[in-house]
């Protein structure tokens, strides 16, 4: 992500992945990254978030490629079969994702159905966090800098020593 997001904004994400896991009992974990590659809010215990965020982030720039080469459009989801369990990524706004970890027995319907919510939320979430963050930005860029004009130096004569003085 662009602009990281403030605590109080990592706290809404986290209470959202949360929530999301207590509805799907099947989750072993969960992720919010930016596209970047840097964690926003995490839930997956077991797992290291920050090498979750960086490998997500990966896949994620093959998949957009893959789905651009085939003329898919927009990349929206990926799902990730392994043997024991799914890995399923979803677009989350203009600038994260969210990452789901699942056991091999969970219902890949409700996945989908749950996953999409829930990276539509936070999707929200964190497009306004970095949109407020912008906000800042220029307000800051533009202030203007007062400068003292310098006056110069006048030297005299008598001031003034060369290397044969001494």
């Amino acid at each position: 992500m662009a602009a990281e997001p403030g605590s109080s904004d990592r706290e809404a994400v986290l209470d959202e992945l949360r929530r999301l896991r207590t509805r799907m009992p099947q989750l072993t974990g969960a992720l919010a990254a930016g596209v970047d590659g840097l964690v926003v809010a995490h839930d997956c215990p077991g797992v290291d978030p920050e090498g979750l965020a960086a490998l997500t982030a990966a896949e994620l720039g093959v998949a957009v490629r893959v789905s651009d080469a085939t003329g898919k459009g927009e990349l929206r989801e990926l799902l990730v079969r392994g043997e024991y369990g799914y890995v399923a990524t979803y677009a989350a706004g203009r600038s994260a994702v969210l990452t789901l970890l699942a056991e091999d027995r969970v219902n890949v319907g409700r996945l989908h159905l749950e996953g999409r919510r829930a990276a539509a939320r936070i999707g929200e979430m964190v497009d306004a966090a970095e949109a407020a963050a912008k906000a800042l930005r220029p307000a800051r860029a533009t202030a203007t800098r007062t400068r003292t004009t310098r006056t110069p130096r006048t030297s005299t004569t008598t001031d003034a020593r060369t290397a044969t003085d001494s």
